[in-house]
């Protein structure tokens, strides 16, 4: 039994409840069970009952309290993965000592120095360090969406853009993407995700011909029908470039803009900076988006979870 332990809510986001859904789903494949303990926050427990995920809801924060012991013991965990961003020493140390695998996924909290594996498929820079027994960098350990497989296509030309800033879009980037792009004349669609919670100023500013859409079932098959995403700096930039969709990248964390740099270094993407300080002369920028598809297509691939699984089996 895997235990995936998850921290998400409209201050955090919801990406690393996304990325623990994939791996959760690969491991389902493996015939292997998992349970997902998790803050009380709606949305996302909306989401794991419509996927059909068995889950528990945990005082993620709460301190003293050795909730994790009787969890081990209950459901017969032996590998426990945590994707919470900022794990606390006490925390690890109770799952290490009942002496169970520790994984942990982009986590720079002092507790990912206990962890039997560190997964930081998305460091790209040298803002932040991570710890761990064994680290693992790279893109090659990211967990893409294996939908992606299904829809990688070359774009050609630019005529239908997506806005899709995440789960929740805490500072709702989305509105202020949304008033840029009324001075184009591209056909546009808005995704706003289950923990979006500014519907309202967003629709009082929205024009007529752009189309707002909420709680799509598939945002990779989205995706195949638009030629240029603008997208936060978390996963969804790498899910979008590696089905071949080019991207305008603005950060919602700081630790985002590696995430941003990185693939506009390898040319598949553009940086438009901080959400606070956007740079809307990207947006009027020259795009070589044949160019920018192929490269997504030849630098990505699906397989991230099968190397994580298959590293996590090694120890």
């Amino acid at each position: 039994m895997f235990a995936l332990c998850v921290e998400s809510s409209h201050a955090r986001g919801m990406g690393h409840l996304y990325r623990s859904m994939r791996f959760a789903q690969f491991l389902d494949k493996q015939s292997i069970p998992t349970i997902f303990f998790i803050n009380d926050h709606a949305p996302s427990l909306i989401l794991l009952k419509e996927y059909g995920f068995y889950y528990q809801i945990v005082t993620l924060l709460e301190r003293g309290i050795n909730w994790e012991r009787e969890m081990i013991a209950k459901h017969g965990i032996t590998t426990w993965v945590n994707d919470r961003l900022d794990t606390n020493v006490e925390h690890a140390g109770k799952v290490k000592r009942e002496g169970i695998k520790l994984i942990t996924f982009d986590d720079r909290g002092k507790g990912a120095a206990l962890a039997d594996l560190q997964i930081a498929g998305l460091l790209f820079g040298d803002r932040y360090t991570v710890q761990g027994k064994k680290i693992l960098t790279g893109s090659n350990y990211l967990i893409l969406n294996e939908e992606i497989d299904n829809y990688r296509h070359i774009r050609t030309e630019l005529n239908r853009v997506v806005v899709s800033m995440g789960g929740s879009d805490t500072y709702n980037v989305t509105t202020r993407v949304v008033n840029i792009l009324k001075a184009f004349s591209y056909k546009v669609t808005v995704i706003v995700g289950p923990g979006f919670e500014h519907l309202k100023p967003l629709q009082t500013i929205l024009p007529k011909r752009f189309e707002l859409k909420k709680w799509v079932p598939s945002l990779i098959q989205e995706f195949s029908m638009h030629d240029m995403a603008i997208t936060g700096g978390g996963v969804t930039p790498f899910e979008a470039c590696a089905s071949g969709l080019p991207c305008i990248v603005i950060a919602n964390e700081r630790f985002e803009i590696d995430n941003a740099k990185f693939l506009e270094r390898k040319g598949l993407c553009r940086f438009a900076g901080y959400y606070t300080d956007i740079d809307e002369n990207i947006f009027n920028s020259s795009l070589d988006i044949q160019s920018m598809s192929k490269r997504g297509l030849e630098g990505f691939d699906t397989r991230g979870a099968e190397r994580i699984f298959r590293e996590i089996r090694r120890l």
